[in-house]
């Protein structure tokens, strides 16, 4: 009978310190990179959030493109400080959330 013997495989000198290195420091390695990736989005948030726009806001109706049927439709609402009027059930039906 043959005996069997494991053949190493030759590992590389410069891969090992770093094998060795990640094995004892992974997980702080891990929150290291949470945070900067946390602190990154965070510094991203805020820059988009002050700086200003390039051109300020137009609307894209035009002075004179309401017509006058628009209008008396808004001029029938009510104002907000007055309050709103009750609701109008139709005939034969019931309020089923009034006690």
């Amino acid at each position: 009978m043959a005996s069997t013997t494991q053949i190493k495989k030759p590992q590389n000198s410069l891969i090992r310190p770093f094998v060795a290195f990640l094995r004892r420091f992974h997980l702080l390695l891990f929150f290291v990179f949470v945070v900067a990736c946390l602190s990154a989005a965070v510094v991203l948030i805020n820059k988009t959030l002050t700086e200003t726009p390039e051109a300020p806001y137009s609307s894209p109706i035009t002075a004179g493109s309401i017509d006058q049927a628009t209008l008396e439709r808004l001029d029938s609402l009510h104002p907000s400080s007055e309050p709103s009027p009750p609701p109008a059930l139709p005939p034969g039906r019931i309020n089923p959330f009034a006690e």
